[in-house]
């Protein structure tokens, strides 16, 4: 039977995300509740309800927020206040945005949880040893990947493992784990997950890179063991070789048609949601895309920054940012580009078709590209420069861009900050940016160092960057509700 994740419409999910609760446990099914899963198509109904989460309002527009508005590579725009926050570090608990994220990743946790606990009570003679196992596999893969997005946001969070079908304070009070102890976990259940996982599922390619496989697990894996508190890079090593090891030959592939819109699930697609046109479509390239694609008039919430164009232009890069940024005259006003009407300024353009709230455009949820960075980093880290040259020189060539010079990879110093420079390059509006900031320690310079001028006064913006804002605050919801949160600082 082919594998479908189930995708809501942009009305449908503007309506859920308020009530996207921590205790909203059933699955999006229309055969299961969570006390009957007796049959193999319950539980794969319950498991594709667990994939769903992917298309929460985390998946499709705040991760962007977090990742590139928050940090250096774009602006908020729109008239959400949220948003703004976000773009000049003034996050507050009470912040929309955190709120919903928090929500969409620990309802993720909790249908992958029960996704485990049920597996394991079906009868059916359908359902096999091994079906079972990838099952419990791809769940684990999936707790492990909502613990990551939630671990980089907010640092140490409760660790649940186990489905949650009670309301009592001693079930839904838990404390804060300790950020290494929730990267453990991660690890911990990546390693579980790809001992269950194939490499592949079969021939299409629809069903590859939509479900987790092995080489997900060690691909994330990977990226847990470089953004814990004391990177482990020889383990990071470790996983990549095993991704790259992967029956599913994962390679590099024209840059361009990353982005096309014509070529998903792609030889360099490690895992991507399967989006599809109408009512399973993608809303967020609407919030993004210029007028003569969105086919509307208001400004979005979205712009990319000077400093990430002029990235781009100091780099002579001018295959990936004519794939991540297209330029278009406007009729309204924008404080940083031009500062009047009819203006030419940046859209966020990696994806491409807005198709009236309803995209085919898929995030990537994992790709070979930034694992064959990482591995530079680590190579790098670990002390073998020359492997680690040639490495990011796979990611410049395939983009026209010569090799390091000499200078570039002089010492491990200059190299680490040469690799952070072509990973935003490469992986500008992919959700990576304050993750890699932080994880190279220079997230707080980063940010003070900005020379974003508005216009509308003519002086810098002053972010006022402090170590207490790398990460988010607990949403004040939460902490309410459980008194066995402590907040962070603030």
């Amino acid at each position: 039977m082919r594998f479908k994740i189930f995708l809501v419409g942009f009305a449908m999910t503007l309506a859920m995300s308020s009530c996207n609760d921590i205790l909203d446990l059933e699955p999006i099914s229309d055969e299961t509740s969570a006390s009957a899963y007796d049959k193999l198509s319950q539980i794969e109904a319950a498991l594709t309800g667990a994939y769903a989460t992917f298309q929460s309002d985390h998946y499709i527009w705040n991760n962007v927020i977090f990742q590139d508005v928050r940090a250096d590579n774009h602006y908020a725009g729109g008239d959400n206040t949220s948003i703004y926050e976000v773009d000049y570090l003034t996050v507050s608990p009470t912040n929309s945005k955190i709120n919903q994220s928090w929500g969409n990743l620990y309802n993720g946790i909790l249908k992958a949880n029960l996704v485990m606990e049920k597996v394991v009570e079906v009868s059916d003679p359908q359902l096999s040893d091994e079906r079972r196992n990838q099952i419990i596999g791809e769940a684990l893969f999936l707790r492990a990947y909502h613990y990551y997005n939630l671990v980089t946001l907010f640092g140490g969070v409760p660790l649940i493992l186990e489905a949650t079908n009670s309301t009592e304070s001693s079930a839904v009070n838990v404390p804060r784990s300790t950020a290494a102890e929730v990267f453990a976990q991660i690890i911990t259940d990546c390693d579980a997950a790809a001992d269950l996982l194939p490499d592949v599922y079969g021939a299409d390619a629809s069903i590859n890179k939509a479900r987790a496989t092995a080489g997900a697990a060690y691909a994330l894996a990977a990226k847990a063991c470089a953004q814990k508190p004391s990177p482990d890079y020889a383990q990071v090593l470790n996983f990549i070789t095993k991704v790259e090891a992967s029956k599913a030959n994962y390679k590099l592939i024209d840059y361009t048609e990353l982005f096309d819109g014509a070529h998903y699930n792609n030889a360099e697609s490690i895992m991507e949601v399967q989006y599809l046109s109408g009512s399973d479509g993608n809303w967020g390239p609407q919030c993004l895309l210029p007028p003569s694609i969105s086919g509307d008039t208001w400004r979005k919430f979205i712009t990319p920054s000077h400093n990430l164009i002029e990235a781009f232009d100091a780099e002579g890069d001018e295959i990936r940012k004519n794939a991540s940024v297209l330029f278009e005259s406007v009729s309204w006003v924008d404080e940083y580009w031009g500062n009047a009407i009819g203006s030419s300024i940046p859209f966020a353009y990696k994806w491409k078709n807005a198709s009236g709230w309803s995209s085919s455009d898929r995030p990537y949820l994992l790709r070979y590209g930034d694992m064959v960075l990482l591995k530079a980093e680590a190579l790098n880290e670990t002390g073998s420069l020359d492997l680690a040259v040639v490495e990011v020189n796979r990611i410049r060539n395939r983009v026209d861009l010569p090799g390091l010079t000499a200078d570039q990879k002089s010492s491990k110093e200059v190299l680490r900050n040469v690799i952070l420079k072509e990973r935003r390059l490469e992986l500008a509006q992919e959700s990576q940016r304050w993750d890699d900031l932080v994880r190279y320690g220079v997230a707080v310079e980063t940010m003070n160092n900005l020379q974003e001028i508005d216009l509308r006064t003519g002086s810098a913006t002053n972010y006022q960057m402090t170590e207490a804002k790398i990460l988010l605050p607990i949403p004040q919801q939460e902490m309410d509700r459980n008194p066995n949160l402590e907040q962070n600082p603030l």
